[in-house]
């Protein structure tokens, strides 16, 4: 993992070194930079899902509703947290299209399953539509700055957020299963 994360961060620095000085003056990626950075952005995807899922299928189904205290995320709602990202935040964040889920009472339901079969469906369900639409996504439309929550980010930006984000609640699975005596999959 370490290699891909690594690898990504490198692909990214060196897309926005890549960026001409006048056109980094007027915010633009080349759009050969942005392919850089999109690329490794949809590797990084592959990684993560692999080891969102390895940690999903490790928890016992008992563990699924289980938190480290009042006020944090369950193990089910970070799970499903992820599965939204790729279903929603990771589309519209490049410009792709977010996955049709419904009402938002509907998507609501969605976000508070803790069904083990159903959460690891809508896991690899969701990474696989970030996954899709990203891959589709034409990397000239991604050289200019994006409104991401609010504010203007560049397509170097956005992934190293994101892929920040994920990672973040990966490690937080990562506790959260070393709190509950499961070994991560990958560290046997």
């Amino acid at each position: 993992m370490m290699r891909t994360v690594v690898g990504a961060a490198t692909l990214a620095l060196l897309a926005s070194l890549a960026t001409p000085t006048p056109a980094r003056a007027q915010d633009v990626t080349p759009k050969e930079s942005a392919a850089i950075v999109k690329a490794g952005f949809v590797e990084d995807l592959g990684e993560l899902e692999k080891k969102f899922v390895a940690l999903a299928e490790a928890f016992p189904q008992d563990k699924y509703t289980w938190r480290p205290m009042d006020g944090v995320r369950s193990v089910s709602e970070v799970l499903m947290l992820a599965a939204f990202e790729g279903y929603t935040f990771i589309p519209n964040s490049f410009g792709a299209k977010p996955a049709d889920l419904g009402t938002r009472e509907e998507m609501g339901k969605l976000r508070t399953l803790s069904d083990k079969a159903q959460v690891i469906e809508h896991l690899k369900k969701g990474f696989a539509h970030a996954t899709q639409q990203l891959s589709a996504v034409d990397a000239a439309t991604l050289t200019g700055k994006r409104k991401v929550m609010g504010q203007d980010f560049s397509v170097t930006q956005i992934a190293m957020r994101i892929g920040g984000d994920l990672h973040e609640h990966l490690g937080q699975l990562i506790a959260y299963a070393r709190m509950n005596h499961i070994v991560p999959p990958w560290s046997k």
